[in-house]
């Protein structure tokens, strides 16, 4: 069997994420929409009560071309990807030397090694992008220090109906990981964290964006 984490379904997901972000930047100015995306991550911040202290490492993992490392110039921060390399190379604006305060690695987050623990991480929407679920958590909790915080934001599906189907056919090609909130809850329950908040950031017919906030045990 293949391996998972070099699935066809990933791969496939992977190619339509940069095609995606093509399409999506192509009629936006970059500073402008980087400018939106801090606005978004203060308001993220507010809502969850998220305290960042200066000289903290941070971990931003599945960061996208604007992640919430865009934000954070007084932390020690770490950003990861496996697309950053394209995303230099194909979207106009994205320089990871625009960002010198960010140490840029292309990894998986399947790969993340730990070498030093981080105070926070926050994985915004990119967790239902991974090919292998319980490894890529695995490697976020096990990079996290005691007591830290874990910040996760996914589209969970709203109606267990859909979450069947599209789990039995790719009818979100995007994501390889189809699951709902009591899944996740689940999933961070048996990763050894304790959820404090979880939020609902917008509502949609088959998913809700929601957003969680665990602190580790």
């Amino acid at each position: 069997m293949e391996n998972k984490i070099y699935s066809w379904r990933w791969r496939l997901a992977q190619f339509l994420e940069l095609r995606w972000w093509r399409r999506y930047l192509r009629r936006l100015d970059w500073e402008a929409y980087v400018e939106d995306k801090r606005r978004h991550w203060r308001k993220v911040l507010t809502l969850l009560d998220v305290q960042l202290a200066p000289g903290e490492r941070v971990l931003d993992a599945g960061c996208g071309p604007a992640g919430i490392f865009t934000l954070l110039h007084e932390q020690k921060v770490d950003a990861l990807d496996p697309l950053l390399e394209k995303y230099e190379k194909k979207l106009p604006g994205f320089q990871l030397d625009k960002f010198p305060h960010v140490h840029f690695q292309q990894l998986m987050l399947e790969q993340l090694e730990v070498k030093e623990t981080y105070d926070l991480i926050f994985c915004m929407n990119a967790i239902n992008h991974v090919a292998d679920l319980d490894l890529a958590l695995g490697c976020l909790v096990q990079a996290l220090k005691p007591n830290g915080t874990l910040v996760l934001s996914v589209d969970v599906h709203r109606h267990s109906f859909f979450k069947f189907i599209f789990r039995l056919i790719p009818g979100d090609v995007l994501h390889p990981q189809q699951d709902d909130v009591a899944d996740y809850q689940l999933f961070l329950d048996e990763q050894g964290l304790q959820v404090e908040k979880t939020l609902v950031l917008k509502k949609g017919w088959v998913f809700d964006y929601v957003v969680f906030k665990a602190r580790k045990r």
